[in-house]
């Protein structure tokens, strides 16, 4: 263990620091004020020499005042450990004092942006359950004393290992490009085109904005007209277009892949992971396994026929579901299935869960989707039949009906449910699977609900609420929601296991 660096008393961060909090500020104002400044430089031209001078001065007072703030937020941000607690100090006119107790700590996490490298420093961020955001982000440490930092944190009875960035222990995954390829072929390409559609008409708006300010927009209007005529009318060029398409998905799934998974590696300690990932940004995560309240193991066809799997960690948030709680989920890409029954052997006893029976919905679950997707299709196919006034828009439904009946038999195949005293494992999805292991004493309230309708049919829908969301198993039996809901919160009434 570093005892190198005495943290009973304040410290204070790297003075690189202050850099690293200089240019966060520079960064938040013009992402607060880019387009004022837009405004300002496209008709830079036209302002007087005395106007510019006040915009000179302006920028330079602006520039002055956040090195200012940075100097002081350095300055007053102090931390130390004591009596197995995290204690900050921070604040320039209003100043707050935080304390958290080492056993509420989630994960540890790493972090290093393209300028963090640059000047060699970490950002280490510390998160605990009871807020949807990072609990205490230091900016600027030196390798040495974030080492020295986590290990004091991480050597504690939650942890119990030594969890060092540079360990000697053999990586329980190791995702090299060749691998991060296969990975990218998987993604969801579709939502990477539409991303990438979406810069490109934002990048074609401000183009014609430009024209605008100039008085060209004509000659851009006449450019557009004519390529898309030229488009239209040859049947090569759509096929080119679709082809260079496909190839741009491909190649947005790669990078967006290879930019956040790169040399992914994960570590199995004694009861912690540690995910180190990242290329520009680099991440490393130290993730108590006592703080992960269920996993979601997720594949597809490809992904089967390459052999891989993904796995998210799913951890204790707090409040509605929003992007700062998304990053609270830990997501492993391309493990092989030996490894994925490692991971689930390392957080918990699943074998029996697994050889139960399987359950699946009522046929009532099926008779709803069928009902709901078929009234939806004859809403879409009316109201476009009102727009165009064609028959001919009918004729595709020969093709929709089968795709949509083909879906629905696959989503309700999917959907199925084991149970075992200890776990459940419930099972969904369309064109991926998703299967949830969630030890059932992690339960933090437990619903059955059960319409009209599904009275007739004498099925409920169970609601499990965990610390993490919720997990849903619609239209079964009556009688086995009622054994599910009593078992759990006997389970749960019952046992002394720590789920925080």
């Amino acid at each position: 263990m570093n005892n190198s660096f005495d943290f009973s008393s304040f410290s204070k961060q790297s003075p690189k620091g202050i850099f690293v909090i200089y240019t966060a500020l520079i960064y938040k104002v013009l992402k607060a004020t880019w387009l004022l400044l837009f405004i300002v430089f496209k008709d830079f031209s036209e302002i007087s020499s005395f106007n510019v001078n006040y915009i000179y001065a302006g920028f330079v007072f602006i520039l002055l005042f956040l090195l200012i703030r940075a100097i002081l937020i350095y300055k007053n941000f102090q931390f130390k450990i004591k009596d197995d607690h995290f204690i900050l100090n921070q604040g320039i006119l209003k100043k707050t004092n935080t304390a958290i107790p080492f056993h509420r700590i989630q994960n540890i996490n790493f972090k290093q942006n393209i300028f963090q490298q640059i000047i060699n420093v970490y950002e280490v961020s510390i998160e605990t359950a009871g807020t949807s955001k990072t609990e205490i982000s230091i900016k600027a440490l030196s390798l040495e004393k974030a080492t020295a930092l986590k290990e004091i944190i991480a050597t504690n009875k939650e942890f119990n290992s030594e969890n060092n960035i540079e360990t000697e222990i053999k990586p329980l995954l190791n995702i090299d490009v060749k691998e991060l390829f296969k990975v990218s072929l998987t993604e969801n390409h579709l939502q990477n085109l539409f991303l990438f559609l979406a810069l490109l008409i934002g990048f074609f708006q401000q183009l014609q904005q430009f024209t605008d300010s100039i008085g060209k927009t004509e000659t851009l209007d006449g450019f557009i007209k004519e390529n898309t005529n030229a488009l239209t009318t040859s049947l090569f060029l759509i096929f080119i277009l679709l082809i260079a398409l496909i190839v741009i998905a491909l190649i947005t799934s790669f990078v967006r892949v290879f930019l956040v998974h790169f040399n992914l590696k994960v570590y199995l300690k004694e009861n912690a992971y540690e995910i180190n990932q990242g290329l520009f940004t680099k991440k490393s995560i130290v993730l108590k396994k006592g703080k992960v309240q269920h996993i979601r193991i997720s594949t597809n066809p490809l992904k089967q026929l390459i052999g891989i799997y993904f796995v998210t960690f799913k951890q204790a948030v707090s409040g509605k579901t929003n992007s700062k709680k998304k990053e609270k989920l830990i997501r492993i890409v391309g493990c092989k299935k030996d490894q994925i029954e490692t991971i689930k052997n390392s957080l918990f006893h699943f074998s029996d869960v697994e050889n139960s029976l399987k359950k699946f919905p009522d046929n009532y679950y099926k008779r709803r989707i069928f009902l709901f997707t078929f009234l939806f299709l004859i809403i879409v196919y009316t109201a476009l039949y009102l727009t165009f006034s064609r028959i001919e828009i009918f004729y595709s439904i020969l093709l929709v009906i089968p795709i949509v009946v083909f879906l629905v038999f696959t989503k309700v195949k999917k959907r199925f449910y084991k149970t075992s005293d200890s776990m459940l494992l419930v099972g969904k999805g369309l064109l991926e699977t998703h299967i949830t292991y969630l030890e059932i004493f992690k339960v933090q309230n437990i619903k059955m609900k059960q319409t009209i309708f599904q009275k007739r049919s004498n099925v409920a829908d169970i609601i499990l609420q965990t610390a993490s969301g919720k997990i849903k198993i619609p239209c079964i039996p009556f009688s086995d929601a009622i054994n599910i809901y009593n078992h759990t919160l006997y389970k749960v009434e019952n046992t002394n296991k720590e789920w925080m």
